[in-house]
């Protein structure tokens, strides 16, 4: 599915019904699993990743287990499955989930007496797993590429003969990702304490219940970008101030490029302010997801930027640091990958262009949304492959036409200027 895509005829003001928290959901159906609770879906439509994570989890933990291009049921389901008796699967992905290292996670579970084998590659899908029940202790961790994999192991640590500790290495402070994770166990009943050295978790048996519902702040940080470029209004319901998504973030970020964000009891509303920072130089590896919105708007919108703490982006659904830098250049923009692709930068400069971008997603759901908004400034631009969105939000191309966007085939002839 491509899209040719034009901007709103006025200036935007819409609301956007996000999907549901995905990164609170897949947690929320681990623990559902381990308590013999029914699985919860969360209000709204969830995402592709959610759907496939729940499918999986309703049926038998056997066989072949295919989880498409989703690394957080990757991860999540190697230490379910490698903690859980009885259980002999092979989990595998599609061409992009199997390039994607599992490595520091296997070698964990591994240690704590998991029967994991890498079919072809060491430290990369497809993984076949005996499991059993783990013996818990102590365990050094190497956080750098992924806090999923601290993730994982906490989630199926209250199943352990003796409680778990984590030394967390390779970052310098708690991952808001890992302090979620924590949060959302201490709700069904499991004692968790962590800092940006360690995590310690009791083990028990999780509760009924589930957290209070939140909408997903990574695809609001795509409503944030059309704000910041259109200077339109946005309302975004059930983006909570005290939320534990880390992506939160955003909206103390997109203030230093135009977007004032206001607070109800409601959501959240956008709205614009005249005022931009002349360079933005910010450390994102607590909400790397934010990267390519962000990127393309601090582009689009002529401020210089260093982004920081992005090298966990080479192993994503796309390499996104390559991905972003080769597809703005199709804007003239000259972004560069520096110090040990731990930074994305961009000084300003620029080459000229003489053709219409056309765009590809390089089946990254986040490079295609963040891409889209481009058309705000440039009509008429291509995003090929757009249907990759359906990963992580599914009505985004339906809301962003609510917003006024024109979305065309991109074989249909250009509209005559003159007209």
């Amino acid at each position: 599915m491509d899209y040719r895509i034009f901007p709103p005829d006025e200036i935007v003001e819409t609301t956007v019904a996000l999907p549901p928290a995905k990164s609170i959901a897949a947690r929320e159906l681990i623990i559902d699993y381990l308590s013999g609770e029914a699985l919860t879906l969360p209000d709204g439509e969830p995402c592709d990743d959610i759907r496939r994570l729940a499918e999986i989890l309703s049926t038998p933990l056997e066989g072949t287990i295919d989880v498409g291009a989703s690394g957080t049921a990757m991860r999540f389901l190697t230490a379910l499955c490698a903690a859980t008796e009885g259980v002999t699967v092979r989990l595998t992905g599609d061409d992009s989930l199997r390039a994607r290292p599992v490595g520091p996670l296997v070698e964990a579970l591994r240690s704590l007496g998991a029967e994991i084998t890498c079919a072809t590659r060491e430290g990369f899908p497809p993984l076949d797993i005996r499991g059993r029940r783990l013996r818990g202790g102590e365990l050094r961790l190497d956080v750098g590429v992924s806090s999923q994999y601290a993730s994982a192991l906490m989630l199926v640590a209250p199943t352990m003969e003796k409680p778990l500790t984590i030394r967390l290495e390779g970052r310098s402070e708690l991952s808001p990702y890992i302090a979620m994770t924590a949060a959302v166990m201490g709700r069904r009943g499991i004692e968790v304490d962590c800092d940006a050295l360690a995590v310690e978790v009791a083990t028990g048996r999780y509760s009924a219940g589930a957290s209070e519902p939140e909408r997903d702040w990574s695809a609001a940080t795509f409503w944030y970008e059309i704000a910041s470029l259109t200077a339109g209004w946005v309302t975004l319901p059930g983006l909570r101030a005290d939320s534990l998504q880390g992506d939160r973030g955003v909206a103390d970020l997109f203030a230093r490029m135009g977007v004032v964000t206001e607070f109800t009891s409601e959501g959240a509303e956008l709205s614009a302010d005249p005022d931009l920072y002349g360079h933005i130089d910010v450390d994102l590896s607590a909400m790397p997801d934010a990267v390519p919105a962000v990127a393309v708007t601090a582009c689009m919108a002529g401020i210089p930027f260093v982004l920081r703490g992005v090298e966990s982006l080479r192993h994503k659904e796309s390499d996104r640091l390559a991905a972003l830098r080769d597809e703005l250049a199709k804007l003239g923009f000259v972004l560069t990958i520096e110090n040990y692709d731990s930074e994305l930068r961009w000084d300003g400069s620029r080459r000229p262009i003489h053709a219409l971008p056309d765009f590809g997603s390089h089946g990254d759901h986040r490079i295609a949304m963040a891409l889209a908004p481009v058309a705000v400034f440039v009509p008429g631009i291509v995003v090929r492959h757009a249907e990759t969105a359906s990963k992580s939000y599914p009505s985004y191309w339906h809301d962003l036409a609510a917003a006024g966007f024109r979305l065309a085939d991109p074989s249909d002839p250009l509209p005559d200027p003159q007209q």
